[in-house]
C-alpha cells in the first residue's frame, strides 16, 4: 500500500516514515498542506497519515478537500488537539480515525494495521484462487504450504488481487509499489513480477503478460 504522512514536524515525519517503511510501506511525505494536496490530486493513496496543525493549510481543509473528490483513502488524522470538538469535526469531515499526540509508536501501528486491512478486505484471513491470506500477518498459504514473499512481492501481491482483469501498466505498479525518492527500473518490476509468479504458480491466480501494456491479473475459481 503506498501512504502519504502530511505531517511539518520533520523529526516526527522521519520517525513516522521509518516505522511504516520497516513494516513494508511504500511511504512519501508531505511537509505542507499545499503540497499534499497536489500530491492528492496527481496520485493514489491507499493511506494518509494526516497532521492537521499544518503551517500553510489546514489539515480539516485539506480533509474536506480530499473527501469533496471523492477519494477512497483511509484517513488517520494526528492531532495535538485533544478537545471534543476537534475529534467530532474531524470524524463528520470524513476521518476514518483520530490519534492525539503524543502517542505512542506500538499504538500507531496497530491503528495503521487496522486502517490497512479495512481497505483492504472487510476480514483479516480470507482465500482467492487457491490462496489463503492472512491481511494481519501479511501471509499466505497454497494449500497447506506456506509462500514466504518480500515487503516489495507483498505490496505487489496485494495490488495485483485489488485489481482482477484490469490491464496494470509498469507506470502504474511503479506508484503504488515505489516512493518519490525511492524509484523501480522497468526491468526490476519485470524480476518482481516473474518471482511473485514463481511463487504463486500452484494457485489459481495467474499473472498474464499483456504485451505492450502491462501485466493482467486473472482469478481462476478457488
Amino acid at each position: 500500500m503506498h501512504i502519504l504522512v502530511v505531517e511539518d514536524d520533520a523529526l516526527l515525519a522521519v520517525g513516522l516514515e521509518r516505522v511504516l517503511t520497516r513494516t513494508g510501506y511504500a511511504v512519501d511525505h508531505a511537509a505542507t498542506g499545499k503540497y499534499a494536496d497536489r500530491m492528492l490530486i496527481q496520485e493514489e493513496f491507499g493511506l494518509v497519515i494526516l497532521d492537521v496543525g499544518l503551517p500553510d493549510l489546514d489539515g480539516f481543509e485539506l480533509l474536506r478537500r480530499l473527501r469533496s473528490r471523492r477519494s477512497a483513502a483511509k484517513i488517520l488524522v494526528l492531532t495535538a488537539r485533544d478537545a471534543v470538538e476537534d475529534r467530532v469535526r474531524g470524524l463528520d469531515l470524513g476521518a476514518d480515525d483520530y490519534l492525539t499526540k503524543p502517542f505512542s509508536v506500538s499504538e500507531f501501528e496497530a491503528r495503521v494495521r487496522a486502517l490497512t486491512r479495512r481497505a483492504m478486505a472487510p476480514t483479516t484471513r480470507w482465500s482467492a484462487a487457491g490462496i489463503t491470506i492472512d491481511v494481519a500477518a501479511k501471509r499466505i498459504h497454497i494449500g497447506d504450504q506456506p509462500v514466504e514473499l518480500t515487503p516489495r512481492e507483498w505490496a505487489l501481491f496485494e495490488l495485483f488481487l485489488a485489481s482482477p482483469g484490469r490491464v496494470l501498466s509498469k507506470d502504474q505498479i511503479a506508484e503504488n509499489l515505489t516512493t518519490i525518492d525511492d524509484q523501480l527500473s522497468s526491468n526490476a518490476i519485470e524480476v518482481h513480477v516473474s518471482r511473485l509468479r514463481s511463487k504463486l504458480e500452484l494457485s489459481k491466480l495467474n499473472i498474464r503478460t499483456v504485451r505492450g501494456f502491462g501485466y493482467l491479473c486473472e482469478i481462476g475459481d478457488a
